[in-house]
């Protein structure tokens, strides 16, 4: 009775597998219920329960009375039942009974957990670029400030080259050119970082054209860049899973400028849309192993790499991506493996 009611209500996410694999993917440590409370994300919430967090979109089934099951609010409780001897995951939402009487009531409805902490890598959505050497041959680029000013900031004027005469668009991001990002073996340039400056409002079409500066984070030069603004908004909200190819590839770089690599670093990876890589993809960490002398032979022996944690990717371009590491129970460094979980 228990079962049949707690399927009735169930209005969220099912998993279903054969029993001795279901079984397996549970912790040993794995609570019975657990209320969902503002905060919380889905990686957290699953990992409560499994081994792999990353693995419950291929083990959840759809309840079809669910518009998007990926969406969890505040106050739904996640329950651990049996049906038939295997192991299932329902979430109950509150149905309480609504009674309408006249009148107009306003009620603030609460927003879907996230998957992951978006605070985390918000500034990299839409202020972060990855382009190739041939943009800085063909864009639009600053070449001078009004009244003689040699930066510009939020408000001031500016004045631009090669426009395209159709513009299309008023709306440019400002960006700089940064550093390379490179292949760790052949050395081959897999694109360049587009430092994010600000925002630009096109004011007059020209040779030169005019532009004002509508938010800006630093100070823009003579020689900066502009970037067509995305006329899509960046997608926030993702289902993690394992890569659906055979993924052998490496950290080349860590943004923001720390040395080594712990929990909730964005770093940048040398696979990108051209290898197959998707947003989502969850990927585990190797530290690379040490080289050391053999104390008998005398001889250089590299030790094997060793599991340092699992990142997930949230953002792709066309030669590298970017991914927010999401559990390290060991540092990690630039030029560390990453390979399917």
């Amino acid at each position: 009775m228990r079962i049949g009611k707690l399927l009735c209500l169930a209005l969220g996410l099912l998993f279903t597998l054969p029993a001795m694999v279901a079984a397996d993917a549970f912790r040993d440590d794995h609570p019975e219920e657990y209320t969902v409370v503002q905060g919380d994300t889905l990686w957290d919430i699953s990992g409560r329960f499994l081994r792999s967090p990353w693995y419950w979109p291929e083990i959840w089934h759809v309840n079809p009375e669910i518009d998007n099951p990926h969406l969890i609010y505040p106050g739904d409780v996640i329950r651990l039942v049996y049906v038939d001897g295997e192991p299932r995951l329902t979430v109950e939402r509150d149905l309480r009974e609504v009674r309408l009487a006249p009148g107009i009531r306003e009620e603030v409805l609460p927003e879907a957990i996230d998957t992951i902490p978006m605070e985390a890598i918000q500034p990299f959505l839409n202020r972060s670029h990855v382009v190739d050497a041939s943009f800085f041959d063909t864009a639009p680029y600053v070449v001078a400030g009004e009244d003689e000013r040699v930066m510009a900031s939020r408000g001031d004027l500016i004045y631009v080259r090669r426009l395209p005469s159709e513009n299309g668009s008023s709306g440019y991001t400002l960006v700089r050119r940064g550093g390379a990002y490179r292949d760790p073996d052949t050395r081959e340039v897999l694109g360049y970082e587009a430092t994010y400056l600000g925002e630009l409002n096109i004011t007059r079409d020209g040779d030169p054209a005019s532009g004002r500066v509508t938010t800006s984070n630093r100070e823009v030069l003579a020689g900066d860049y502009l970037l067509r603004a995305p006329r899509e908004p960046i997608r926030t909200r993702f289902v993690p899973r394992a890569p659906a190819t055979e993924v052998d590839g490496r950290i080349i770089d860590v943004l923001d400028g720390v040395s080594q690599i712990g929990q909730f670093d964005v770093v940048v990876l040398d696979r990108g849309d051209d290898n197959g890589m998707e947003v989502g993809d969850v990927l585990a960490v190797y530290q690379a192993g040490r080289t050391v002398r053999d104390p008998e032979t005398r001889e250089q022996v590299t030790l094997p790499a060793e599991r340092a944690g699992e990142l997930i990717v949230f953002r792709t371009f066309e030669r590298v991506s970017y991914g927010l590491v999401m559990r390290a129970s060991r540092h990690m460094n630039v030029l560390d493996t990453v390979r399917n979980p």
